[in-house]
């Protein structure tokens, strides 16, 4: 699994823990909800200033938004636990 697709399914259980459809979240941060569905399926290499709009959206840092990123190696049922 690459970095993008780990951070992109961190995304997206942020984003279902807070309840957010991909449309909703996406239009909250100012993204395209196109482009955003694109991060989450790993297929972005994301930029720093988006990487901000998205930790802010959120509400936590943007460390908090990687966390966990670089050691996971489940499943995404893991992930969701």
């Amino acid at each position: 699994m690459t970095i993008f697709e780990e951070f992109g399914l961190r995304l997206k259980k942020l984003r279902l823990e807070k309840g957010f459809s991909q449309e909703k979240f996406a239009l909250k941060i100012g993204l395209d909800r196109t482009y955003y569905s694109s991060v989450e399926q790993g297929k972005r290499n994301i930029s720093l200033r988006n990487i901000d709009k998205i930790s802010k959206g959120f509400d936590i840092s943007i460390s908090d938004l990687f966390k966990g990123v670089e050691e996971w190696n489940g499943s995404f049922n893991e992930l969701l636990a």
